[in-house]
């Protein structure tokens, strides 16, 4: 059995475990008092949904506008980066204190990982994320994982908490993921518009998608809109996994979404192996390979990518290190694991394997890139 309408994300059969991502516009005012009230309710929907037979990972938002409001910060901690690494540092034990009170009150034990984006970037790393997802699951409590903002800087971080959720889905291999947001869903204009609709399913995000969505976000608070979740949504569905948009500004907010059947359920249109999944997600690439028409052509076709179709290389990489693939008119195509270091790549473009040897001083690997290391985008 699979996904295919919202209610079926109430169902432990087919939804045995789910991600709640909750930001921070829903959990705190503007002042950074935490509403205790309406995540009171939420975790009793956590509650039930273990009842039911499911499980529950919590991505969770809200370190730094708490912390910044018991350190008095202004703007909210996002005034310097110091103030946003100091008031997560607050802030973090105070949300882990929350959730490890408001879930105890049901006996249920709290777990707090903090993750940045190089835990999630790097395979190995990756994998031991999975692995404490799956053992602290089996043992029946519930994770609550956050960006480690205290330590993140703006090269090193994810950014936003829809595609943090997405790739502790991934690693969590969850079966769907629920972003709770201050709307029904994706419109197919701006919501505030007279005769917008909302999109009830969506299979895979095209481009008509992403320009129906706002890179804004309504509350000032939050780090992203509709096209970070988006994002989001493509970052899932490599795993197979389904991704719905809910209004959480309801007590009880999953129940309510449920019971209305009001919400955008998008469904994956293809699965990729853990390793590609993986691959596809990352954020960030060490460098670049520019392929000319040919190359390009024969890649969607399912191809390795060979030395003879590359026109040239941006950035500096070894044998190993992702790396993006892009057209000539920097369009992205593909990512994967190089072959060869980036110099080596420079001497080997644009020709053939028969040549190759005597440029490397060693014989070629049968491609730059294998196709069983590389996942169109």
């Amino acid at each position: 059995m699979s996904i295919s309408k919202l209610s079926d994300l109430a169902d432990p059969e087919i939804t045995p475990r789910l991600v709640f991502k909750i930001g921070s516009a829903l959990l705190f005012g503007r002042g950074g008092v935490a509403d205790r009230e309406w995540l009171a309710g939420l975790v009793w929907e956590i509650a039930d949904a273990r009842e039911r037979g499911q499980q529950v990972i919590v991505v969770c938002s809200g370190a730094v506008a708490l912390g910044a409001a018991k350190l008095g910060f202004e703007k909210g901690g996002r005034g310097s980066l110091a103030d946003a690494q100091a008031s997560a540092a607050v802030g973090q034990i105070e949300l882990a204190g929350l959730w490890s009170q408001l879930l105890g009150a049901h006996g249920i034990t709290a777990a707090q990982i903090l993750l940045t984006l190089d835990d999630l970037e790097g395979r190995r790393r990756y994998l031991n994320v999975s692995a404490t997802l799956g053992r602290l699951l089996k043992a029946g409590a519930v994770p609550v994982v956050n960006e480690n903002d205290s330590v993140a800087t703006d090269g090193i971080r994810f950014g936003d908490n829809d595609r943090l959720a997405a790739r502790v889905a991934q690693a969590g291999k969850a079966d769907a993921i629920v972003l709770f947001s201050d709307v029904d869903g994706l419109y197919d204009r701006n919501p505030a518009e007279e005769g917008a609709q909302l999109l009830r399913v969506v299979e895979g995000v095209t481009e008509a998608e992403h320009a129906m969505a706002s890179g804004s976000s309504g509350s000032g608070m939050g780090s992203g809109g509709m096209t970070t979740k988006l994002r989001a949504v493509e970052i899932a569905e490599r795993a197979g996994i389904s991704l719905t948009i809910v209004n959480g500004t309801h007590r009880r907010p999953f129940g309510k979404a449920i019971d209305s059947d009001t919400g955008t359920l998008f469904l994956p249109k293809r699965r990729d192996t853990g390793r590609k999944a993986w691959l596809g997600g990352r954020m960030r690439m060490k460098g670049h390979l520019v392929v000319d028409t040919g190359c390009a052509k024969a890649l969607t076709s399912g191809s390795s990518l060979l030395a003879s179709g590359i026109t040239a290389v941006e950035g500096e990489f070894t044998r190993g290190d992702p790396v993006g693939i892009k057209d000539q008119d920097g369009r992205a195509l593909a990512k994967g694991l190089a072959e060869y270091d980036s110099f080596e790549i420079l001497r080997i473009m644009g020709t053939r394997s028969e040549d190759q040897a005597m440029l490397l001083g060693y014989s070629p690997r049968s491609a730059v890139v294998h196709r069983d290391q590389l996942v169109l985008l």
